[in-house]
């Protein structure tokens, strides 16, 4: 027969189906799940709640002790219980009721005076005095049991309406007390727990959810912490490992090439930076062994013409490049961009060509028949050096004749499975080059991009011009005004403008808004603790009511208007986008469609609404679409955001600074890290409950030292078969995206 894994057991099983459920309300399936369900925070021992400090309607636990109780029948004959706690300052009313007096009987003995507790239940007010109604009350019936849990810290769990912390307590410490060491596989290997004396896995469990004092709970969670680090470290250095393993066609540069004629060009000198990040991708494109590395940089900093010449260097020595775009206004945007860098160099058989030109395809789903037809047929036969595409390029229809360089933009659209399935139409394993347009603070590339290489371009090509930055409140008709002319001033000047919304349409319900997230990308912030009551929350600004209220305004008479959004056609985005940058319809109103690669030179001033929806990177991307002609930029971020809050200080922290690497340090220290790391996507999926990388730096660093140690010794990890299943279980499948999509 075989042995029930004591971790694994349904919790509908352990507890019944009336406590498993609001316990799967919290993402909790095994017992596993909820010996993972570590406490939020730790109350101090002894220390009663501070009554004064209720709010009405709250729904709360407090800490208090017993003055008096009393229980008597009421006029219609129903049962009546009123006691009184306090904090030794303050006082609150409990109030019970039952069918009649007798069955509160149990109650008022439970409740006698000097006893201490805890009390659950939502603040209301009576006769001017704050009560709990019903409350649930948690009192150990030993006393001195009673006496010996109040000198511990008092463990509070994230918890549900109806399943209190308390509760959530009990029943972790029914699944724990009988544990045996045998019993908790642990991760962590035995030889690295005796160097750092780190508690076993039991043993830290005990530690966080069990602690005599202080000192115990953070020990157990400093193991926790380091094996959350150790787990994910060690899956990216076997990834690392097997490519290492692999073999890659070598693409070494060829003198009088493609590369060669384009460099010799190019309109502008390189800037040191470029340079330096071209050398180490030549040098790793020339190797047998696949190059795996990430290319980030600030906004305009130049990450596409580095790409480009990789993508040239690959294809004088006889390959392709493949560049995978998030969307079809992102692909048409790089393969016009392209073309445009390489002239006759993309004009491959075609009269007017150079005579060693190859030719730029450009693969989207929505492309028509004959076009797409033609792109495939340059994909297969090789005649197209470069294709650029969206999804459409992982279909199994699309072939190459020589795949030898994966370029991905924006990597964290992407799932592991999309960039495989484009890696695997090479005959060997291609050179990859991931490329974001978001600076990534170094911790967090170390967590999450782990397995590569990582090159930054932090200097700006010469020539591009600065941006002015100021936040415009949403409430202030003159300030509202004064913005629409900035727009017809820098319109009348000749160039143009970007006014981007959070929503599609006017449509005030939840689908309409995820609608937009959905299609175009959007990331609406929508922290609860910025967020206004919802019958005072105005409505999203939207595309469409946005367009109609431009036109309509007379400082904005005879200006051209167009709109761009996820839902439009694809002939109808790039006729929109062409009237734009042609000026035929020089004011834009989009959704964040235009957030990466799109490049207008003429454009010169942005006006972002509902500004304090979007995340602080995100803004700073949006606002990196300005300044890259002869004239400066304006953005304006418009927002009702009250000063003080979250969303207010995100805004007033990107007109403050335009380092992309400092803001986005920043919005990680005020966004939840779930956000960053892939947790709003996947919920407990995630393996990160206690890591955090803006915090854990020198354990992040510790842990990748000896992962890697561990992986030089066997890649599979076969000594250590705990920690392997440890990756498997927290690491596969759709949580494996959790690496590729952070």
């Amino acid at each position: 027969m075989t042995a029930v894994d004591p971790l694994a057991v349904p919790l509908a099983k352990q507890f019944g189906a009336r406590t498993a459920k609001p316990l799967a309300k919290l993402g909790l399936a095994t017992t596993g799940d909820l010996l993972r369900h570590y406490p939020r925070r730790y109350a101090e021992p002894g220390t009663l709640t501070d009554i004064a400090s209720l709010r009405v309607g709250e729904h709360v636990t407090v800490m208090a002790e017993v003055v008096r109780s009393s229980a008597r029948p009421t006029s219609q004959g129903r049962g009546l219980l009123q006691a009184t706690i306090t904090d030794g300052t303050h006082r609150l009313e409990l109030t019970f009721f039952a069918s009649n007096v007798h069955k509160l009987e149990w109650r008022k003995a439970q409740l006698r005076p000097g006893r201490r507790g805890l009390f659950t239940g939502t603040v209301s007010v009576y006769r001017d005095t704050l009560q709990l109604t019903q409350p649930e009350c948690h009192l150990d019936e030993d006393e001195e049991a009673a006496l010996e849990e109040a000198e511990r810290p008092i463990p509070v769990y994230p918890a549900v309406a109806g399943f209190e912390s308390w509760k959530i307590g009990k029943a972790v410490r029914a699944v724990l007390d009988p544990l045996r060491e045998e019993d908790v596989p642990d991760p962590v290997p035995a030889h690295l727990r005796e160097r750092d004396d780190l508690p076993t896995l039991l043993e830290a469990l005990r530690l966080v959810h069990v602690p005599h004092d202080e000192a115990q709970w953070r020990r157990g969670r400093a193991r926790l912490r380091y094996e959350e680090a150790l787990v994910l470290q060690a899956e990216l250095a076997r990834r690392r490992a097997h490519v290492a393993l692999t073999e890659a066609v070598a693409r070494p540069p060829r003198a009088g090439g493609l590369l060669d004629a384009f460099d010799a060009r190019l309109p502008f000198t390189l800037t040191a930076g470029q340079r330096a990040v071209g050398d180490e991708i030549a040098a790793e494109l020339a190797a047998a062994r696949p190059m795996q590395r990430l290319l980030q940089g600030e906004v305009g900093s130049g990450k596409t013409v580095v790409a480009l010449r990789a993508m040239l260097q690959v294809v004088d020595a006889g390959g392709q490049a493949a560049l995978l775009a998030p969307t079809e206004v992102l692909a048409a945007q790089h393969a016009r961009t392209l073309r445009g860098m390489l002239g006759d160099l993309a004009d491959g058989g075609f009269l007017g060509g150079a005579s060693d030109a190859t030719r730029v395809a450009l693969l989207t789903g929505s492309l028509p028949t004959a076009a797409r037809r033609e792109a495939m047929l340059d994909a297969a036969s090789g005649a197209a050096g470069i294709v650029v595409g969206t999804h459409a390029l992982l279909s199994e229809h699309v072939q190459f004749a020589d795949l030898g360089l994966v370029v991905v933009d924006e990597q964290h659209r992407f799932g592991v499975e999309q960039r495989d399935a484009l890696r695997a139409k090479a005959a060997r394993t291609p050179h990859t080059l991931v490329m974001t347009a978001t600076p990534i603070p170094r911790t967090v590339a170390m967590t999450v991009f782990g397995d590569l290489e990582t090159s930054v371009l932090d200097q700006l090509p010469a020539g591009r011009q600065g941006i002015t930055t100021h936040v415009v409140p949403a409430d202030n008709p003159r300030w509202t005004d004064r913005t629409w002319q900035r727009v017809r001033e820098e319109v009348g000047g000749g160039g143009r403008a970007y006014v981007v919304c959070p929503r599609i349409d006017g449509d005030d319900d939840a689908a309409a808004a995820a609608l937009a997230v959905e299609e175009d990308g959007t990331d609406l912030v929508t922290d609860a603790a910025d967020a206004p009551d919802a019958a005072q929350r105005r409505p999203l600004r939207a595309v469409l009511d946005v367009a109609q209220e431009l036109a309509a305004r007379p400082d904005l008479a005879g200006v051209g208007i167009g709109v761009l959004h996820g839902r439009m056609a694809p002939d109808d985005k790039e006729r929109a986008f062409a009237d734009f940058a042609s000026g035929a319809a020089p004011v834009l109103v989009s959704t964040t469609v235009i957030e990466v690669g799109v490049d207008v030179p003429d454009a010169t001033v942005m006006v972002v609404l509902d500004a304090d929806r979007f995340g602080l990177s995100q803004l700073h991307q949006l606002r990196g679409r300005l300044g890259r002609g002869t004239r400066p930029g304006l953005c304006l971020l418009v927002s009702a955001a009250e000063p003080g809050t979250d969303a207010r200080t995100r805004l007033e922290t990107l007109a403050s600074t335009t380092d992309g690497f400092e803001l986005a340090a920043l919005d990680l220290e005020l966004r939840h890290e779930g956000d960053v790391l892939g947790a709003a996507q996947h919920g407990r999926s995630t393996s990160l409950r206690l890591l955090r990388v803006t915090r854990d730096a020198a354990v992040i660093e510790r842990a990748r030292t000896d992962a890697r140690a561990l992986v030089e010794q066997d890649v599979d990890l076969a000594p250590w078969p705990h920690l392997r299943a440890a990756i498997e279980e927290s690491l596969t499948g759709e949580r494996e995206e959790f690496l590729e999509r952070a």
